[in-house]
């Protein structure tokens, strides 16, 4: 099952994107919330069988944001099917 973003408040500091399947259907969701210096990431994907999918659709846009502001501290907790995930966005 592929995943995407579906933009649902978009502002300058803030955003929440809900996380549809191909068919359209809500399957979690991504909140950013940014406060000068910092950043906070909180998701919440239903189905633990598309880890990965989740992982390779989060990492690129959390390094997409943080190249906005280098020094930006990011704190997250993003998890599937109740199980915490870990992304590792300071490699490569």
């Amino acid at each position: 099952m592929q995943i995407y973003f579906s933009p649902e408040f978009l502002k300058e500091d803030a955003q929440v994107l809900n996380i549809v399947d191909d068919k359209d259907n809500a399957v979690g969701y991504m909140a950013f919330l940014m406060e000068k210096e910092k950043m906070y990431v909180y998701g919440q994907l239903q189905e633990e069988g598309v880890l990965e999918d989740f992982k390779d659709l989060v990492k690129p846009y959390l390094k997409g944001l943080t190249k906005l502001k280098p020094d930006l501290e990011v704190y997250s907790y993003l998890s599937t099917g109740g199980q915490k995930v870990e992304i590792d966005t300071e490699s490569e």
